[in-house]
């Protein structure tokens, strides 16, 4: 037998280069951003045409191009024309601000923590809006009674968004000494803080009548009901802030994965960075939690789904973070108001009925990879 022609004949193994592996990782990460940004597009269609007065596609855009003084051959009734404008088109881009801004502040927070289990529930944002919105249901027309009555309807969301910035800006000075900032000791705060939130929650409830009960319960449990475009144009610089915010924060929150100490040498300002991840999410989840009340698990849910599909660098991270948060807050909003309808299910219930399977499936994985089995 000739070795040489059996040598020649033998199958080559290729190995790819790191470029090929690069591009590869490029394309993988477009096509799974197109297919992010059609989920979007179509739960965007779904929410604004289902409901108690159905809207087809051909229909809404043909409400839009009348509105521009364009004719369309398709046919719709004044009801629908005003139901989309004044009811499903406020709700639909508040679901989408919401989703993104909550799914955002949860994607950079787990990257500050170097945890996917992080949630910016975590420094005590959401408790802080929420004892400052029942203290307001409770005692705002006794104590409060000259600033209720001027700032009416928007009392409660005003309330909460101070609450969210006093607690968030109370767990950072906690955390910091001498100029440095303890990510521990900040994680520690905001539990620390949220139980006591949690037990002022609890006196006022105690003392709250049967109508202040029931507007608590409804609070609590989240709802994208109050959505108007006053209340869209007074949350939308915020949530669009703290956005922009995060994107410019995606290569030092890379190199923060690598440890504190390593990003110090490598030239990152983890100080200032460390502020920063705290004042996005403040103001972000704070404006959030303030018009829609407290909606769980979206922050920790789907920058882990996404991290899992696209990979830790939150250069491709946090927009995906937010397509998939808007998508996964339209369709939630979508089934709080259409499966009992025409009553609304708190769209916190459901966010907590997707989101706690997720958490302790991701719990089981982390067991494993621990060698403790199941």
């Amino acid at each position: 037998m000739n070795l040489s022609s059996a040598t020649t004949s033998s199958p080559t193994l290729h190995t790819r280069s790191p470029g090929q592996v690069l591009k590869g990782r490029v394309r993988r990460n477009r096509i799974i951003s197109v297919i992010l940004l059609t989920i979007l597009l179509l739960s965007t269609l779904l929410s604004i045409g289902m409901g108690g007065v159905s809207i087809t596609p051909l229909q809404v855009f043909s409400i839009f191009l009348d509105r521009l003084g364009i004719e369309s051959p398709w046919q719709y009734t004044n009801q629908q024309e005003m139901v989309l404008f004044a009811i499903r088109l406020p709700r639909v881009l508040l679901a989408i601000l919401v989703g993104a801004g909550l799914s955002v502040s949860g994607a950079i927070m787990q990257g500050l923590f170097r945890n996917p289990l992080a949630d910016p529930g975590l420094v005590g944002v959401s408790s802080g809006a929420a004892v400052f919105a029942v203290a307001t249901i409770v005692f705002g027309t006794t104590l409060l009674g000259g600033i209720s009555s001027l700032l009416g309807t928007y009392m409660i969301p005003f309330a909460a968004f101070l609450g969210s910035m006093v607690v968030i800006f109370t767990v950072y000075r906690l955390s910091t000494w001498q100029g440095q900032t303890s990510v521990a000791t900040m994680l520690l705060a905001g539990i620390a803080l949220s139980a006591i939130a949690a037990a002022g929650m609890g006196l006022m409830i105690l003392i709250a009548d049967e109508s202040q009960l029931r507007d608590i319960t409804f609070w609590t449990l989240g709802s994208l009901g109050g959505a108007t475009w006053t209340t869209l144009l007074i949350v939308s610089p915020f949530i669009l802030l703290g956005l922009l915010g995060s994107l410019r924060l995606a290569r030092p929150l890379n190199t923060i994965l690598l440890g504190e100490s390593a990003a110090t040498h490598l030239g990152i300002q983890t100080e200032p960075l460390k502020r920063k991840v705290i004042l996005i999410t403040g103001l972000t989840v704070g404006a959030a939690v303030a018009v829609t009340g407290i909606i769980n698990f979206v922050g920790l849910v789907v920058p882990h789904l996404v991290r899992l599909t696209i990979g830790p660098d939150h250069r491709t991270l946090i927009p995906g973070s937010a397509l998939l948060g808007a998508s996964l807050m339209l369709l939630a909003d979508l089934i709080s108001r259409t499966i009992i309808s025409p009553a609304e299910l708190p769209i916190g219930l459901v966010t907590a009925l997707i989101g706690a399977p997720f958490f302790l499936w991701l719990l089981l994985q982390f067991r494993q990879k621990a060698g403790l089995g199941f």
